[in-house]
């Protein structure tokens, strides 16, 4: 694939790029949010667009498609997808190139699939616009791409609705129907956002074997550095609506030329590198040799040149200061992985106790004090009869005061159910959870929580002070003016002003939105803080200015972590002691160096396998390592 420059031919030519883009701009009013982008895309090749939230990836995906036609945005520049002149063409033709010769699988399949239709209705739908067949060989043809996709008995599965698939399965659906009438180009925008981390495999594998098989290009959207390095041969890698760097993968991510490059391979977490604690309450205000925006996530130093310990996004500072005004709703990400060669051990039977696997708790300056929760033997059933099901079983752990307790494990395990009852959200079936040594039901003060959509946990008819005082009120307290300068301190220590007290939910981003999160959370003074996924939706950089927020008040505040999440790089990053959840126990509970340097149980081992690599040949091997009969 050439790397900028358009190559002779005429739409149907010999050598005729599969996708060509000059001098591309697009603006919405006075925003250029892509300003005079180019690069070509060859028959059967991929190509990776990386970029923080904001950069432009997803308007330049849709610009191949005309996605913005009719809705005020301004396209400027040449695009030439499959022979189509883009800008040109007309409507008729653009409904024959979308779903005929370019498709594009979007990121969230939940608000893509119609609730109403079954999936395989849908998938039929657009064989029969496109093929013009008869209603017998669309159906069949939806069966077939279903199963293509690895979807298991897929004739009884197509007439399922979307809400009876998993969020894997949903991605599958939708890529299924992208492939439904054979196109040359599959356009996927961040199609593995939010999944966890084997199921993110299994797309990424599906994605590289079509490819293999039916000689399409790919065009992956992401701001994972990781899946990137899994699925493209070469990567363009934008900000601000330009090109930043481009050229193949390995030279990019192994050896990359621009310091923007080198900062955001630095904010990438890995698995494979030691938490590294920083000394002193201001450590994770930034500072030199720290991932952008300061803390305790990044991979240390990325080949090429150390990375800077300044903010990548624009207009972000340290925590702890002024507003941070670059962030943006994203998606999850994962670092690089050590081989796959890791000491075996027979496995749990599930349900350890607390003490069973001891790391010997946090290293360096982390102080750990008192236990301040304990759960014993908590078990969580929900439904009745024969659909009774147990999401949490016979869990026992305790947390100590000043340390992080990270709860990883895939889709399904039992991670959520378990922090809310840590809270008291949910009352547990069997067993008690013990807040400095005494039982309590109900919901706790003392034990808070940041959820993982703070879109859905902020009331969007109230200022976001509002909601952050509300706490503050349930103790009782009434003085207006007390409230208003306490919710002024907590907004400035998660780094926004005061002055935003009167703001809206949408009037933030997701990185912002997040921190009034925490914000709230911190207005009941607690003593543990439960982060249910708290960065899962969120690009590198706003996720490593996240987690530095957190490093920090841990340590000004004393405070108890439980950080549960799908994104292992994340959680070794930021844990003293890890538990490895599966089908409602902890199968591995230890110090995060143990559990990921040693793990003991072939489950946690099969976990850090699927975590991508960013290394593109350790990658390739590990795809054919999962493509054995024994891989799952």
């Amino acid at each position: 694939m050439t790397t900028g420059e358009s190559l002779d031919g005429g739409p149907d030519g010999t050598g005729a790029p599969l996708v060509d883009v000059r001098d591309l701009v697009v603006g919405f009013g006075d925003l250029r949010a892509v300003d005079g982008l180019s690069f070509t895309l060859a028959k059967g090749a991929a190509l990776g667009l990386v970029g923080e939230s904001g950069s432009g990836k997803s308007t330049v995906a849709s610009a191949l498609l005309a996605l913005h036609r009719g809705t005020g945005a301004r396209v400027d520049g040449a695009v030439r997808v499959a022979g189509v002149d883009v800008q040109a063409a007309s409507d008729d033709e653009l409904r024959r190139l979308r779903g005929g010769k370019a498709a594009m699988v979007f990121q969230d399949p939940l608000s893509s699939l119609d609730p109403y239709y079954a999936v395989g209705d849908q998938i039929a739908e657009v064989y029969r616009v496109h093929v013009k067949a008869s209603r017998r060989a669309a159906r069949a043809r939806a069966v077939e791409v279903l199963d293509r996709v690895g979807i298991a008995d897929a004739a009884r599965r197509a007439r399922a609705r979307p809400h009876e698939f998993s969020g894997g399965m949903r991605q599958r659906a939708l890529i299924a129907m992208a492939l439904a009438c054979a196109p040359d180009l599959l356009i996927a925008d961040e199609p593995t956002t939010a999944l966890d981390v084997t199921v993110q495999a299994q797309i990424l594998d599906l994605l590289h074997t079509l490819r293999e098989e039916t000689g399409m290009g790919l065009l992956l959207v992401t701001h994972d550095v990781g899946v990137a390095a899994e699925s493209v041969d070469d990567v363009l890698v934008m900000r601000h609506g330009r090109a930043v760097e481009h050229g193949p993968v390995a030279a990019v991510l192994g050896a990359p030329r621009e310091e923007y490059t080198r900062e955001l391979l630095g904010a990438v977490p890995r698995v494979d590198v030691p938490r590294v604690r920083l000394g002193g309450a201001g450590a994770a205000a930034g500072g030199s040799g720290g991932v952008p925006g300061g803390g305790a996530v990044g991979g240390g130093a990325v080949p090429g040149g150390a990375a800077s310990g300044g903010g990548v996004l624009d207009g972000g500072v340290p925590v702890g200061g002024a507003p941070v005004g670059g962030e943006s709703s994203g998606g999850a990400s994962a670092g690089g992985v050590s081989g796959g060669g890791v000491p075996g051990g027979a496995a749990s039977d599930g349900g350890l106790d607390d003490g069973e696997f001891s790391g010997g708790g946090p290293s360096g300056d982390g102080e750990v004090g008192e236990i301040v929760l304990e759960a014993v033997g908590l078990r969580r059933e929900f439904g009745r009869g024969r659909r009774r099901f147990t999401a949490v079983d016979g869990v026992s752990l305790t947390v100590r005061r000043g340390e992080t307790l990270g709860v990883v494990g895939e889709s399904g395990s039992g991670k959520t159910t378990l922090g809310r009852m840590l809270v008291g959200l949910l009352e547990p079936t069997a067993g008690s959870v013990r807040y400095e040594g005494r039982v309590r039901s109900g919901v706790r003060p003392a034990v808070q929580m940041v959820f993982q959509d703070p879109v859905s946990s902020l009331n969007p008819r109230r200022s976001v002070g509002e909601s952050i005082a509300d706490p503050l009120r349930a103790r009782g307290e009434r003085d207006e003016t007390r409230i208003r300068g306490r919710v002024g301190e907590l907004l400035e220590r998660v780094g926004l002003e005061p002055a935003h007290y009167d703001r809206y939910p949408h009037e933030f981003s997701g990185g912002q939105r997040q921190r009034v999160g925490i914000a709230r959370a911190l207005a009941a003074d607690p003593r543990v803080i439960v982060c249910d996924e708290p960065v899962s939706a969120l690009d590198v950089t706003t996720q490593a200015q996240v987690v530095a927020l957190l490093a920090e008040l841990q340590r000004e505040l004393g405070l108890a972590l439980v950080f549960v999440a799908h994104d292992l790089a994340v959680v070794r990053q930021v844990s003293d002691r890890v538990a490895v959840m599966r089908r409602g126990r902890i199968v591995e509970l230890g110090s995060a160096d143990e559990v990921y340097e040693s793990p003991r149980d072939p489950y946690t081992k099969q976990l850090l396998a699927a975590v991508p690599a960013l290394d593109p040949e350790v990658a390739a091997e590990r795809r054919r390592a999962r493509r054995q009969p024994a891989a799952v």
